[in-house]
C-alpha cells in the first residue's frame, strides 16, 4: 500500500526577536510554530533550513493538536552553534545532529550529558543538582535550594529559621537528540521537620551547550501573620585546587562591565611581580611559576591578604553595591556602586569554576551574589532570589478593615477607594513566583569577555519566533492583521497603537514598575493631580490583567514582531499567572482582582486566571511552566462550588447557596475563562473531559433562548452541561473584555473549518455581537426587551465588527466605525499626547497621558487592531 504525501505546503520563516543572530553557544534556542489544520500529523515530518536553505539538525515536537488530531504549534529547538540570520520550517527530514545530548537514568539520579557538560540531578535529597563535570574534572557539586524565615517584620538575622530544598522527585520531560529537560519538585524543610515552600524546577539542557537554564517556580504557602520570608536562593560548591593568586572571581555590573580580582591580587603591589605576572592574573590564565616573580615578590606574598568573601547587593531598580571582606570576622570593605547590575557572578581558578547568573536581576529587587570562602578547597557560589540582607518579606493585608464588617460596608468603601474588600481574602496564601536562572561550568576562568556574553545572553535570552507574516497567514490567535499604513487613517491608527505601546513600555522604567512581586505588571488608572499612576488607591493601583492587557500585548507582538512587545507580554505572562493566581489553598485556580497589593482584592475569580492570557506565550516558546500553569487549571470549574463570584452583589443572595447541580456561572468573565481553560487542555493533552465540556457548554449556549444574552446559567459540575431552560435576558459590560472575544473567534472558526460541532453556538455569538451595539427598539424587537447595561462602547465596537465580518453587512461595520471613534471610557485626545513633567512637581522626569487609564489602552488596543483587520475597508465611511 502507498502513502499519499501530503499537498499541503509548510514553510514557516522564523526571525530573531532583536532582529540580530545571537551565540547560540549560551544553551541552544527553543521556539513555536503553527502549522494549519491537516497539514502535519507527525512533528517528525518537519526540518529546519538555515538563511541560505541549507539543513541543520533540530529537535521538534507537538505542543498542541487540532481537533482533527493534527499538529497545530509545533516545539522547534536547535542546539548549540553558530547561528543563522534566520531559519524556515519545512517539511522534510533534517540532518542527524553531530553532537547529541545523552540522559541516562538511575534509581537515586537523572545525568544529562550535553557533549560539553555533564550534570548529574538527584532524585531524593538536598542536592537538586548533585555535580556539574567539564573536561573531565567536577567543577561544582551540592546546588541546593536556601532559605530562611522570621517570625517577625523586623529584621533579626539572631532570630532566623534556616531551611534547604529536599528533592521529592525527578521527572525527565524531554530526552534529547537537541534538547533534555529534566522537572525536579520537592520543598523547603527547616531542622524542626516543617515543610513548606514547595518548589517546582526545570532543568533545560541543549546539545552542545555548557550552559544550562534554570526555571524555578515556588509557591508560597505561609501565615502571612507569623512567617516572613527572610532570604531564599540558590548556591553551588565549588572546588578550588589553584593557589591563591591563580583563584578568580567575576562579578557583573552595568552594561556589560565586570569586576575582575583575583583571591590573592598580584597587581598594585610595592614590588611589581612582571607585566606578565599581572596579566595572567587579571586574564584569568596560569600566572608564570611563582619562582620566575620579579623582585623577591614570591616570598612577600605571604604578607599579601586572601579576599575570601565577595558579595553584590541590588537592594533596588537602580543602585547596586560591591563588598569583600577576608574572613567571616573581618570587616566588609567597600568595592564599587553602580546601577543595574547584569546579575551574573563567576568564582574559579585555572582548573575549573561556575558561572551563575538570574535573568530579570536588578527588575526583581532584593537580589544578591554571594562568593564566600573563595581562599579554601570549597568555595560557595549563590544568587539570592530574595537578599538576606533586605528586609524581610512582609505579605500581610496593608490595612486593618477599616471597620468594613459586611458586605453593605464593602460595596459602599468600593465606591470611594474601588477595592472589594473581605476579611480573609487579602492573603497571600498560595499565590507563586518564578525566575530564570543560568549555569555554566568552565574548564578554566574564561575571558571575561566571554562572561560578558554570557550575562548579556542572561539578562537577554535570545528568542526566535515566526515571522508576522507566517503567523497571520496560520489564522491563528484571534482576528488581526499586518500593520498597513498606505491609507493615512489606518496610518493614523497604527500610530495610535505605537503610542500605546511605546508609552507603557516607557512607564515600566520611568514609574520602576520591578520588584519581586511587581515586576511584569502595569498600574490600572492614573492620579493627573499626584502627577502619578494611583498605586496606593485601592482597586486602582495593580492592574492584575483588568480588561486583557496581556492580550492587547500579544496580539501586538503578533503583528509587528516587536522585541519590546514580546518581552513586556513574558513578563505580564509570568507575573500575572504566578503571582495574581492562587496555586494552593481554598481558591486555588482562581485569580485575584485588581488591588495596592496583588493578592489583595476580595474578587477571587476565573477571569484572571484564565488561559487566554497564557496561551500565546507557551504557543510562541514552548515553556513548559506555561504550560502547567494552563493545566492545573482543568478542573477549576469545581471553585464556584467553593465561592460565588457574584456573592455580594446578585439580588438572590440572601437565599442563593452553590449547588453543585445548578452553579451560577456567568457566560461571559466566568465561561470565556473556562473555555479558554477547556480549550487549551484539549488541545494540549487531549483531555476527553474537557474537550466534552467545551463542546457540551458550546451546544448548550446555543440552545438557550436568548443565548448569550442570557448572562447567567445553571451549571452541573457533574455533568459539565448547563440547565438550557432559563429564559431571560441580563447583560454585564464586561462580559466579553476578558478574553470572550479572542476565545469565541476560535472556538467559531473551528466549527466554521468543520472541526468541530456544537449546534447553534456561532449563532448564539453572532447574535450577541450584532445586537450589543443596536438600538433599544432593535434589541426589544428580538430579545423581547432592550438589556441595560450596555457600556464600554469603543471595547465593545470589535463584536459589531466580527459579526459584520461574518454576515457582509457593511451598515453593521459602519455602527463599529461610529462605536469606536466614540472613545474609551474616559480617554480623550489626551490619551494620546504625552506631557513630560519636570521636577520640582514630581520626584524625576516622567511622561504622562492624563485620561489614559490601561483598561482604555487594551481594550482600545485590542479594538484598533480587530476592527482594522475586520472592517478596515470601512474606515472612514461611517
Amino acid at each position: 500500500m502507498t502513502t499519499t504525501p501530503n499537498p499541503t505546503p509548510v514553510d514557516v520563516p522564523l526571525r530573531w526577536l532583536d532582529d540580530a543572530a545571537p551565540d547560540l553557544g549560551l544553551a541552544g534556542v527553543t521556539c513555536g510554530v503553527p502549522l494549519p489544520p491537516g497539514a502535519v500529523t507527525d512533528p517528525a515530518e518537519l526540518a529546519v533550513l538555515d538563511a541560505v536553505g541549507a539543513p541543520v539538525p533540530a529537535q521538534t515536537w507537538r505542543l498542541a493538536a487540532w481537533p482533527d488530531g493534527s499538529v497545530k504549534w509545533a516545539g522547534v529547538a536547535l542546539g548549540a552553534g553558530e547561528p543563522a540570520d534566520g531559519y524556515r520550517v519545512v517539511r522534510g527530514t533534517g540532518p542527524a545532529p553531530a553532537r547529541r545530548i545523552t540522559v541516562t537514568e538511575t534509581a537515586d539520579a537523572v545525568e544529562v550529558d550535553t557533549g560539553a557538560a555533564r550534570i548529574t540531578l538527584s532524585r531524593s535529597g538536598t542536592d537538586l543538582v548533585r555535580s556539574i563535570r567539564t573536561g573531565g574534572d567536577e567543577v561544582a557539586s551540592a546546588g541546593r535550594l536556601v532559605s530562611s524565615r522570621q517570625d517577625r517584620p523586623e529584621p533579626d538575622a539572631s532570630g532566623r529559621t534556616d531551611a534547604v530544598g529536599h528533592v521529592t522527585g525527578a521527572e525527565v520531560e524531554q530526552d534529547g537528540p537537541l534538547r533534555a529537560v529534566v522537572k525536579v519538585t520537592g520543598a523547603h524543610r527547616e531542622a524542626t521537620g516543617r515543610e513548606w515552600l514547595p518548589f517546582t524546577v526545570r532543568l533545560v539542557f541543549a546539545a552542545g551547550a555548557a550552559t544550562f537554564r534554570i526555571v524555578h517556580s515556588f509557591v508560597w504557602d505561609g501565615d502571612p501573620d507569623r512567617d516572613f520570608l527572610s532570604s531564599l536562593g540558590l548556591e553551588f560548591t565549588v572546588p578550588l585546587r589553584a593557589d591563591l593568586h591563580d583563584r578568580h572571581v567575576r562579578l557583573a555590573g552595568a552594561d556589560g562591565g565586570f569586576l575582575r580580582e583575583a583571591v590573592r591580587g598580584l597587581t598594585g603591589l610595592r614590588r611589581d611581580p612582571g607585566a606578565e605576572v599581572r596579566a595572567a592574573q587579571l586574564d584569568g590564565r596560569p600566572t608564570p611559576a611563582p619562582a620566575a616573580w620579579d623582585r623577591d615578590v614570591e616570598r612577600l606574598s605571604q604578607w599579601i591578604p586572601a579576599w575570601a568573601d565577595y558579595t553584590l547587593r541590588q537592594p533596588n531598580a537602580n543602585g547596586y553595591s560591591i563588598h569583600k571582606r577576608t574572613a567571616p570576622d573581618r570587616p566588609w570593605i567597600g568595592v564599587a556602586q553602580g546601577t543595574r547590575a547584569d546579575g551574573l557572578a563567576y568564582v574559579g581558578d585555572t582548573g575549573g569554576g561556575l558561572a551563575l547568573g538570574l535573568t530579570g536581576f536588578w527588575q526583581s529587587h532584593p537580589v544578591g551574589l554571594d562568593v564566600r570562602a573563595a581562599d579554601t578547597e570549597a568555595a560557595t557560589l549563590a544568587v539570592w532570589l530574595w537578599s538576606p540582607d533586605a528586609a524581610p518579606m512582609d505579605l500581610r493585608f496593608y490595612h486593618d478593615g477599616l471597620g468594613q464588617e459586611d458586605y453593605a460596608d464593602q460595596l459602599d468603601a468600593l465606591e470611594i477607594t474601588y477595592e472589594d474588600y473581605e476579611p480573609g481574602f487579602g492573603t497571600a496564601h498560595g499565590i507563586g513566583r518564578t525566575h530564570e536562572l543560568t549555569v555554566t561550568p568552565f574548564a578554566a576562568t574564561p575571558p571575561v569577555a566571554e562572561l560578558a556574553r554570557l550575562a548579556h545572553g542572561t539578562a537577554l535570552r535570545p528568542q526566535l519566533a515566526a515571522s508576522p507574516e507566517a503567523l497571520h497567514a496560520a489564522g491563528v490567535l484571534g482576528d488581526w492583521d499586518l500593520p498597513d499604513r498606505t491609507d493615512p487613517r489606518r496610518a493614523a491608527l497604527e500610530d495610535r497603537l505605537d503610542f500605546l505601546l511605546d508609552f507603557y513600555v516607557g512607564q515600566v522604567d520611568q514609574r520602576s514598575w520591578y520588584g519581586f512581586w511587581n515586576y511584569g505588571d502595569v498600574m490600572h488608572a492614573y492620579d493627573a493631580d499626584r502627577h502619578t499612576w494611583r498605586y496606593d488607591v485601592g482597586g486602582y493601583a495593580w492592574d492584575n490583567s483588568e480588561l486583557s492587557p496581556d492580550l492587547w500585548l500579544w496580539t501586538s507582538f503578533l503583528r509587528t514582531g516587536r522585541a519590546d512587545a514580546f518581552r513586556l507580554a513574558e513578563r505580564m505572562t509570568r507575573h500575572t499567572g504566578d503571582v495574581d493566581v492562587y496555586h494552593a489553598g481554598p481558591w486555588q485556580g482562581l485569580g485575584t482582582r485588581h488591588n495596592v497589593q496583588h493578592w489583595g482584592c476580595s474578587a477571587k475569580q476565573v477571569r484572571i486566571s484564565t488561559p487566554a492570557y497564557r496561551r500565546a506565550h507557551y504557543f510562541l516558546t514552548g515553556d513548559e511552566h506555561t504550560r502547567d500553569l494552563m493545566l492545573e487549571l482543568r478542573d477549576s470549574d469545581a471553585a464556584f462550588l467553593a465561592l460565588d463570584p457574584t456573592r455580594k452583589v446578585r439580588a438572590d443572595a440572601a437565599t442563593y447557596r452553590p449547588e453543585r447541580r445548578a452553579l451560577a456561572v456567568g457566560l461571559g468573565t466566568d465561561w470565556s475563562a473556562l473555555a479558554a481553560t477547556w480549550l487549551a487542555d484539549w488541545e494540549i493533552t487531549g483531555n476527553a473531559r474537557s474537550r466534552d465540556r467545551l463542546l457540551g457548554t458550546m451546544a448548550d449556549i446555543g440552545a438557550l433562548p436568548k443565548g448569550f444574552f442570557t448572562g447567567e446559567a445553571l451549571y452541573d459540575l457533574d455533568t459539565g452541561r448547563f440547565d438550557t431552560g432559563r429564559d431571560r435576558v441580563s447583560l454585564s459590560h464586561l462580559s466579553a473584555v476578558f478574553g470572550l472575544v479572542e476565545v469565541c473567534s476560535e472556538l467559531v472558526s473551528l466549527i466554521d473549518a468543520g472541526l468541530v460541532e456544537a449546534p447553534g453556538f456561532r449563532d448564539a455569538w453572532l447574535q450577541y455581537c450584532r445586537l450589543y451595539l443596536a438600538s433599544p427598539e432593535e434589541q426589544a424587537a428580538e430579545l423581547g426587551t432592550a438589556p441595560d447595561g450596555v457600556h464600554l462602547e469603543q471595547a465593545h465596537s470589535r463584536l459589531a465588527a466580527y459579526a459584520a465580518d461574518r454576515l457582509g453587512d457593511d451598515a453593521l461595520a459602519d455602527r463599529a466605525w461610529q462605536a469606536y471613534f466614540k472613545g474609551g471610557e474616559f480617554m480623550g485626545e489626551d490619551a494620546f499626547r504625552a506631557v513630560r513633567i519636570l521636577p520640582p512637581e514630581v520626584l524625576a522626569p516622567v511622561d504622562e497621558a492624563r485620561t489614559l487609564s490601561t483598561n482604555d489602552a487594551a481594550q482600545c488596543g485590542l479594538a484598533t487592531i480587530q476592527n482594522l483587520a475586520l472592517v478596515g475597508r470601512r474606515l472612514g465611511r461611517a
